[in-house]
Parts: structure tokens; C-alpha cells; sequence
């Protein structure tokens, strides 16, 4: 017998783990996608754009459709890797 509260929660963790792998990803690219944009790369800087939300557009969907709770915990992560990423790229160097 599965208990469905330790079904949820191993989803959550999923979701979680994916939400912050992929925040990291995609907000450590908004970095360089920013000096892409400042540098004169725009074609480079736009391509870039596109494929970073895709990527983060495909995950999401993905875990969507592992369950509502994966998609939380996704959603979780990524802000969790948000706040500390644009901490770090955000100070003037």
C-alpha cells in the first residue's frame, strides 16, 4: 500500500529540486544575457532569450504534468534560486 501524503510530498521534492535547477540555469543566463544585450550581441542576446525561457517553459510544463504538486514545488524552487542568484550577479563589478 502507498500512503498518498509520502506520494505528494516525493512529488513536491521533484518539482523542487527541478524548480531550482532550472532557476539557477535562468537566472545565471539572465546574466549573461544582459551583457549580451550591452555589448552589442543583440541577435545573440535575443536567441538567447528565447531559448532561456523555453527551456524554463518546457520544465514547468513537464512538471505540470507530473501533478499539481510537482508544478508547486517547481515554482518553489525557482524562486528560491531567484533571490541569492540576483543578489550575486546583481553587485557592481
Amino acid at each position: 500500500m502507498t500512503n498518498p501524503a509520502l506520494a505528494l510530498a516525493a512529488s513536491f521534492a521533484i518539482g523542487l529540486v527541478a524548480g531550482l535547477c532550472i532557476g539557477l540555469l535562468h537566472f545565471a543566463l539572465l546574466w549573461w544575457n544582459t551583457r549580451l544585450f550591452l555589448t552589442g550581441g543583440a541577435a545573440k542576446a535575443v536567441l538567447l532569450h528565447l531559448a532561456r525561457f523555453g527551456v524554463t517553459v518546457l520544465v514547468l510544463l513537464a512538471l505540470a504534468k507530473l501533478g499539481a504538486a510537482a508544478l508547486l514545488g517547481g515554482g518553489a524552487g525557482f524562486l528560491l534560486a531567484r533571490g541569492p542568484l540576483l543578489r550575486h550577479f546583481g553587485e557592481e563589478r
